[in-house]
């Protein structure tokens, strides 16, 4: 069990009469195990995982196959899809995390199409905490990409601010605006801020700073180096020219002076004696 399971705190909601459990038409029914209960409730810090029984009982004359799935809530079952003979009861566990206050419900299924659901409502207890960092940024092209990560427990809409230094002095300052974005607890976004104007031959220190109600504050930064190489690659091609037209000039007169050019030089490989 994960150390955010071990500080759970499950709260049972309990009730003076307790409600029938969910039942289908031919006589199966979906309800917490332990009974009692009309309803699974639990409450545990952000990022704990909530640990419980759902039952699935057959009080039909036939066996009966239902299919368990979660709706509204990102549910694990020991067993989706569940056999139970006639007359009997299958009790199925089932895990669920708590990143936030959530509800939804588990929903049963059997192979005629009917169903069966028992609500789950989940809390996230403890002080809000709003923490934020800016991760992996990297200059890509004519872009800037990273990544923000929800490292708190409230649902965050962060602001982003982003600053650019080159050799000479700023090349980009662009004031924090919010992002179109809404970041749950433990989620990550990746972003890209579009820069066209960027230079043409500089090394910059890029920094992204991102902040968030509630106190939320990350910076991170990168460093980029820009060159022209299509214009580098023109000049060297155009000094080699230049270099090559000159020597052939030189080549002329010494010819037409009466200096016969020198013959090439052939390299034979010996294979066999000599004499």
């Amino acid at each position: 069990m994960s150390p955010a399971a071990r500080v759970l705190f499950v709260s049972l909601l309990l009730v003076l009469a307790a409600a029938p459990p969910a039942r289908a038409d031919d006589g199966w029914s979906l309800a917490p195990s332990g009974g009692g209960r009309p309803s699974f409730y639990a409450e545990g810090a952000p990022g704990a995982v909530l640990q419980d029984t759902v039952s699935v009982t057959n009080r039909g004359s036939r066996a009966v196959t239902v299919r368990l799935s979660g709706s509204g809530l990102a549910v694990t079952f020991a067993e989706s899809r569940v056999r139970v003979p006639a007359r009997t009861r299958a009790d199925v566990p089932f895990t669920v995390g708590a990143r936030e206050d959530r509800t939804g419900s588990i929903v049963a299924r059997d192979g005629d199409g009917r169903t069966a659901t028992v609500p789950v409502r989940l809390r996230t207890g403890g002080p809000a905490l709003s923490a934020l960092t800016v991760e992996h940024v990297s200059v890509r092209g004519d872009g800037i990409s990273y990544e923000l990560v929800n490292r708190g427990t409230t649902t965050l809409v962060p602001r982003l601010a982003v600053h650019a230094d080159g050799l000479f002095g700023p090349v980009l300052d662009r004031a924090p605006r919010t992002l179109p974005v809404h970041l749950a607890p433990g989620r990550c976004v990746r972003l890209t801020e579009p820069w066209t104007g960027r230079p043409a031959l500089d090394a910059v220190d890029v920094r992204l700073t991102a902040t968030a109600p509630g106190g939320a504050h990350g910076t991170a930064g990168a460093s980029a180096r820009f060159v022209p190489w299509g214009a580098v690659a023109g000049t060297a091609a155009a000094l080699t020219a230049g270099t090559t037209l000159l020597l052939l000039r030189r080549h002329r007169r010494r010819t037409a002076d009466g200096e016969a050019p020198e013959s090439p030089c052939t390299e034979v490989e010996l294979t066999g004696a000599v004499t």
